[in-house]
This record gives structure tokens, sequence and C-alpha cells, in this order.
């Protein structure tokens, strides 16, 4: 395991200098949209990345999966170009166009190449402004997202992440099937669909990141041709009502015919605002996202085989933020899995890190940073999340020294309070507990017989 985790840290450290190399900057175009690039020219690609704030959360009670499904659909036909035309004309030019929802947002990213650019930027303008919403293609997508639905009601995993959500969150949207229902998608329709698109894709909730061969001037110019046809503001409030994750302690069996249980467990969490959070990065890392340099894997795993995977997160949500632990196992062990896991949550939340475990978290924390930067991607991604956050534009040369921050002491304090064993909310997915055999006749009536 050391030898892995010393490989993982050398192989993060030799692209360390093309990281420090990334400088970025904030362009602001004629139109007034800002956006923060990182120049390389090594390669003639651009990629885009961007957000509108709102996502599916925001989808009405009887219309659940309405970002999915619109955003599944705005590269199937915009403008003159019906489905087959507009994949085609982005499949010709090597144009790589994507579009997606979660709780929160709804993101987009193009990556193509600088001869190329022209003509991605007017399909993705295209896709924002003028999607055709046809008949075929959404039937089409109506039913792709039905039957992965139909699907994931039978995945135990997607059934413990939704029934925790729906625990930790009851009546508030993060508790909903973000996804949707089968009968929900059904009820979707195109007006639905048009509506959507005039109400979420607004200027005033937009975030750009661009990265690659493209100057500040190119890259203003081309925001003004992508994002300016795009209404000023629809008037639509994108907030969330602030939400804590209930503390309340709970066990929900979800029982399933099925030779392996699944455990989620869920409490409040911690947000990205929050100064702690970098402490928390490191204790998460060492408790339970540090995959084999973690204690649940060597608790869990590693010194009893109780689980074949055991992890644990941090959720930061805008409107509220949860952290939550997992194991899969065979389900005669199930029980005892538990046990081991909320006993660390005791233990880590009592005792913090030790200096062992608080040195290879920092390693690996710091060391692990430059491959965030392995792509165009990744990087523009990344200089969204900055932009999200409002972390400053020389982020990316400072965050390692925020870990490299985090003392003993802090590790102890913020575990104290973040870690919460008494205000776990626990989901298994797995059979129903088999009954005790009852005792035969004669034994009970042997215990029952008084001592001489």
């Amino acid at each position: 395991m050391r030898t892995t985790f010393q490989a993982l840290v050398l192989a993060a450290l030799t692209v360390t200098s093309a990281a420090q190399a990334i400088t970025v900057e904030e362009v602001k175009s004629p139109g007034g949209i800002t956006a923060y690039l990182a120049q390389d020219h090594t390669n003639p690609i651009i990629g885009l990345s961007f957000m509108f704030a709102g996502g599916s959360a925001l989808d009405p009670d009887a219309k659940l999966g309405l970002s999915g499904m619109a955003t599944a659909l705005l590269d199937e036909g915009a403008g003159d170009l019906d489905s087959f035309a507009f994949q085609s004309e982005l499949e010709d030019r090597a144009i790589s166009l994507r579009f997606s929802a979660d709780r929160d947002s709804v993101r987009g990213s193009l990556s193509t190449t600088t001869q190329a650019s022209a003509k991605a930027y007017e399909l993705l303008n295209l896709a924002m402004t003028k999607p055709r919403f046809d008949a075929e293609p959404t039937e089409r997508v109506r039913r792709q997202i039905q039957v992965s639905l139909k699907s994931e009601a039978e995945n135990p995993n997607r059934i413990a992440s939704r029934t925790l959500m729906a625990a930790l969150f009851p009546d508030h949207p993060y508790g909903r099937f973000d996804n949707g229902t089968p009968e929900s998608v059904a009820a979707i329709t195109a007006d639905d669909l048009k509506q959507w698109v005039k109400t979420r894709l607004a200027k005033d909730r937009l975030l750009v990141a661009a990265v690659g061969d493209i100057t500040p001037k190119q890259l203003g110019e081309a925001l003004d041709k992508i994002f300016g046809p795009l209404p000023a503001t629809t008037g639509l409030d994108a907030r969330l009502p602030e939400v804590r994750a209930t503390a309340k302690a709970q066990e929900i069996k979800v029982e399933k015919d099925l030779p392996q249980s699944v455990i989620y467990i869920g409490q409040p969490g911690i947000k990205r605002v929050d100064p702690d959070w970098y402490v928390a990065q490191v204790l998460d890392y060492s408790f339970g996202s540090g995959s084999f340099a973690s204690r649940l894997m060597d608790e869990v795993r590693e010194k009893r085989g109780l689980a074949y995977s055991v992890f644990s997160s941090l959720q930061p949500l805008d409107a509220g933020a949860f952290m939550m632990g997992g194991a899969g196992t065979r389900s005669d062990q199930a029980a005892q899995s538990l046990e081991v896991m909320r006993a660390e949550w005791k233990k880590i939340q009592a005792d913090g890190l030790t200096e062992s475990e608080l040195d290879d978290a920092k390693k690996y924390l710091t060391g692990a940073w430059p491959l965030r930067f392995s792509s165009t991607g990744r990087i523009a991604e990344t200089l969204l999340a900055v932009q999200k956050d409002k972390l400053g534009l020389d982020y990316l040369d400072k965050r390692n020294s925020y870990i490299e921050k985090v003392t003993l002491a802090d590790t102890k304090r913020v575990a104290a309070k973040l870690y919460q064993p008494d205000a776990l909310t626990v989901v298994v997915v797995g059979p129903a507990a088999k009954a005790a055999e009852p005792k035969p006749k004669r034994d009970r009536e042997r215990k029952s017989t008084p001592n001489p």
C-alpha cells in the first residue's frame, strides 16, 4: 500500500511544473460577458466549459427530470439542422459538444480544433438559442431516459442514494428524485422543453472558462458570438431555500432479494465557503476518500474482509451540505460492516488524525493536485469551479498552501464538530434479516430449571 501511495505521488509530481505554468486571466467581451482563460498554444485545441446557475432542483414536482431531458435534447437538432444534420456537423469536424444538469446547475462543454472553432461556436449558439425538439428525437430520448430510470429503480446503489437524499432533505428539492420517474418524464411536453430554454439559459447566471489555443481578443469575440444572443435575464431566481441535512439518527432498511447489501450513511456536512473546508478535505481523505490509504478501507476491508468497497465523501451542495460514507458487502456481513463504520465515526470525532495520517494526506492532496490539469477539458472544469466558488485568479498557485497549513490541532478541532456519530442516517439495501430459529423445547425447559 505504501509503495502504491508513493507511486501515485511521484506520478503527480511529474506534471507539477506544467500545472505551475498555467496562467489564468479574466477576459471581458465587448458585450460584457466575463470568462476565465488559460492560454496554451502548444496544440491547436480549444476547450470551453460553462454553467448556468439553477439545475434539476428547480424542476416542478409534476415534471421531474425536465432539466435532464432538455439538456439531452439540445444537440439533437437546432436552427435549420435536424438531429442527423446537427450530429453530422459535429462528427465531420471532430467537435465535442455536451450538456448536462445536476441539482444546482446546467452545464455544458465544447471541445474543438482551432480550425473548426468558428463552426463549433455557431453550433453551440444554435443549440442554446434555437433547439428544435422535433418529435422523433424527443420520443427517442424520452424512451432512453425511461429505460434508464427503470434500470436505476432496481440498482441497489441508486436505491440507497435516493433513499438517503430523501431522508437527509425531507420537504426540500434536494430530497426528490432529481432524474425524475418514468411517469414524470412521460408527462414532459415539447412546450415544457421550449419554456425550459426560455427561462433557464440567461447571461445573468452564466459562468464561462476557456483553455487552449485562443487569445483574449479571440475569446471575447467568441463569447459574444456564442452567448451574446441569450437574454440578459429571464427573471428566474435560481437560489434554493437554505437547508441543513437532518441530524436525526435513523436507520432505514430497503428490502431487496440480493446476495450483497449496500450501505449508505449520511449526516450534515460542510459547505465549500466554510473556512475549515481544507481541514475537512484532509480529514475526509484519511477517513474514507483516500481509498487504500483510508481508515475505512483499512478497518472494514483490509483487516476484517467485510466489504469489497468502502468510501466517504464531502458533498457541498449550494443550499446545503452533507457528508456520506458507503460500503458494499455480503448481506450476512452488513451488520458487522455497519458496526465497524460507526466505530470509526466515533474514533475520528474523538481523536482527529495521527501525525502520520496528516502527513500522508497532505502529501497526496498536494501531489495529486496537478493531475487536475492533465487535459484541456479538466483545466476548463477546474477554472469554472474556481469562478463559481469565488476563489480568485491566483487560486491554482495558492491552493496547495491551504492544505499545507492544516495542523494536527486543526484536524482534532474540526473532526470534533464535523463528524457526528449520533446523528447518522443509515440506509441498508438488501435482503430482510432472517428471523432467529426457535430453540428446541428441551433446551428452553432446561434453561428454566433453577440451578441446585
